[in-house]
């Protein structure tokens, strides 16, 4: 089994969206991409029911995917044992954790992803003192007892280098990409996602939870200056506990506890968006726009231009890299030309125009198969040196 390449796949459920997202598209392209390599994909049956995106057992049809069963459950003690005993006792070449919360202290080489240190730079997304401490000395233990540590963003690598010290010979920077169903759609797909969430022929679409970095509170300030027959659509996750936090650490003022909240009659909430339902939104939206202060890599933005929405996109953390020119960058802490810059993409279609070309673009060149082989030459790299040392 010195060969063969452990992927914790436990992580393929709804609770982590994002990261089961990239669990499962990295594992599928990388069988592709390394199909003479041999992956074993650990997961947990218990997990199925918490499992509605992806189809676990799909990855199986590549012949050189294995999947098999750990009964470890995530957030759990077992990993630190009956997890780390599963990966010493089959001598796996490497052991790749798509999360930080990871076993430590086996003898085979690893590889951590971390996406972001959003609960260090902004520690009212966490709102348990407990919880922040947990991530900062399970993020520097991660980080610290892996063999490399890979992430989608410069901005991420940066973080981890100022925050945690993290070497940067030891980081590997591998963008992300977006799942092949995010792509141009049909105006009969648009059209019944218009009616099922019956939403108006124009409308200015935001994706996410409502997170303090989020920057909610901004872009309901700018969009009460925006004067406009569209409407802003805020789908996603909501979370009551964010109701009354703000990301600079201050207490909301009463205007912003009822522009979050959705108190004028051109906001539009919805808060269980079906996930096959996102591209048709995405594809629908007059621009999308993501005000946030901080993203790890910001893949709601990617997903919106392989869409073909315009973007309008904050200028902070990791946007940049993904957008390049081919959205609109915004200040994410002025709402007055976040508003400016909606009015100014609803009020010009040829502008509009020119940016769904531009995202189509933008969005072709991050591809999974590229993920996959930068990925994969992290594992041989780290496989290689762990022989290495071996012989000696």
């Amino acid at each position: 089994m010195r060969d063969a390449f452990a992927i914790d796949g436990r992580y393929v459920q709804d609770h982590f969206p994002g990261i089961g997202r990239y669990t499962y598209n990295l594992i599928d392209a990388l069988a592709r991409v390394a199909s003479d390599s041999k992956f074993v994909v650990l997961h947990n049956p218990a997990l199925a029911s918490r499992n509605t995106r992806y189809d676990l057992a799909a990855l199986a049809r590549h012949p050189n995917v294995e999947l098999r069963r750990v009964d470890v459950p995530t957030f759990s003690l077992a990993e630190q044992y009956r997890l780390q005993f599963a990966i010493r006792n089959s001598q796996f070449a490497i052991f790749h954790s798509p999360y930080f919360i990871k076993p430590h202290f086996h003898r085979v080489p690893s590889v951590v992803t971390i996406f972001d240190l959003i609960p260090l730079l902004f520690p009212n997304d966490v709102p348990s003192v407990r919880a922040r401490f947990f991530f900062r000395w399970a993020a520097w233990l991660a980080a610290k007892t892996a063999t490399r540590v890979i992430v989608p963003s410069v901005a991420t690598r940066d973080d981890l280098i100022a925050r945690l010290r993290v070497p940067r010979e030891k980081i590997a920077v591998i963008p992300l990409a977006a799942d092949a169903r995010f792509a141009s759609q049909s105006d009969a797909a648009i059209a019944r996602a218009r009616e099922k969430y019956a939403l108006p022929a124009r409308y200015v679409l935001y994706v996410g939870i409502n997170k303090p970095h989020k920057n909610l509170a901004t872009l309901m300030d700018a969009w009460a200056r925006v004067e406009t027959d569209a409407a802003l659509v805020i789908a996603g996750a909501w979370d009551e506990r964010y109701a009354n936090t703000t990301a600079d650490n201050r207490p909301p003022t009463a205007a912003e506890k009822s522009a979050v909240s959705g108190q004028r009659s051109a906001v539009k909430h919805i808060h269980n968006v079906a996930d096959a339902d996102l591209p048709a939104l995405y594809a629908g939206a007059t621009v999308f726009v993501m005000p946030s202060l901080y993203e790890g890599f910001g893949l709601t933005p990617l997903e919106a231009m392989a869409c073909g929405a315009p973007v309008i996109c904050s200028n902070a953390s990791a946007l940049p890299e993904v957008v390049g020119d081919a959205a609109l960058l915004v200040n994410p802490r002025d709402a007055v030309e976040i508003a400016q810059t909606i009015a100014r993409v609803l009020d010009d279609a040829a502008l509009r125009d020119e940016l769904r070309a531009q995202s189509l673009a933008r969005a072709a060149r991050f591809l999974w198969e590229r993920a996959a082989r930068e990925t994969f030459e992290v594992y041989r790299t780290t496989r290689d040196a762990n022989l290495r040392s071996f012989s000696r």
